[in-house]
């Protein structure tokens, strides 16, 4: 098993065909190694309530996980506060042993995530740190983004709809037409 920020091994000899309840809280320390990891500017609480138990394919872990974050502003690189709460679903599965003749499986929609693991135990805390990271908003912006986007004279998707829609679809070479005074 590869050592993460958030290391919260589950011995698998400990999970049985009935459900276990257990909880995975992010320590000081930590949060400060995930933050470093995911580009945020801090991660002030990380907590996952897990539910987990032994199916025919594996280990099925589902549960909820909440976490407080400051991320950077795309356009300004202000702080952007951010409440996470996200519900999951995973399946972990043994690591393959590259055999050729395995077959591969198939997921519908509503279907777990899969993590895959080796050895004796399954990572909690990896598996709450990758469903935080998976959880971010990959565009965050601060209340004066839109501000200094403008001011850098960056158009709205809106503005540019609305320009092409005026223009038609031959408005770019009307504008030429009429530079180069051809009427």
């Amino acid at each position: 098993m590869i050592q993460s920020e958030f290391n919260r091994p589950q011995r698998l000899d400990t999970i049985g065909a009935g459900e276990s309840q257990v909880q995975v809280q992010a320590e000081p320390n930590e949060r400060i190694a995930l933050a470093e990891r995911f580009g945020l500017k801090s991660i002030d609480s990380l907590a996952a309530d897990y539910r987990i138990r032994r199916d025919a394919q594996g280990i099925i872990a589902t549960g909820h996980l909440s976490a407080r974050v400051v991320q950077a502003c795309v356009i300004t690189d202000e702080p952007v506060p951010a409440k996470i709460e996200e519900d999951f679903a995973i399946r972990f599965l043994p690591e393959s042993d590259g055999d050729a003749g395995e077959e591969e499986m198939e997921l519908s929609e509503d279907e777990c995530d899969i993590v895959f693991y080796s050895g004796g135990a399954i990572d909690l805390g990896e598996a709450a740190a990758e469903t935080l990271a998976l959880a971010l908003d990959p565009y965050p912006r601060s209340a004066s983004a839109e501000a200094a986007l403008r001011d850098a004279g960056v158009i709205s998707e809106e503005e540019a709809k609305r320009l092409a829609e005026e223009s038609g679809p031959f408005g770019g070479l009307a504008g030429l037409r009429d530079k180069l005074g051809k009427g």
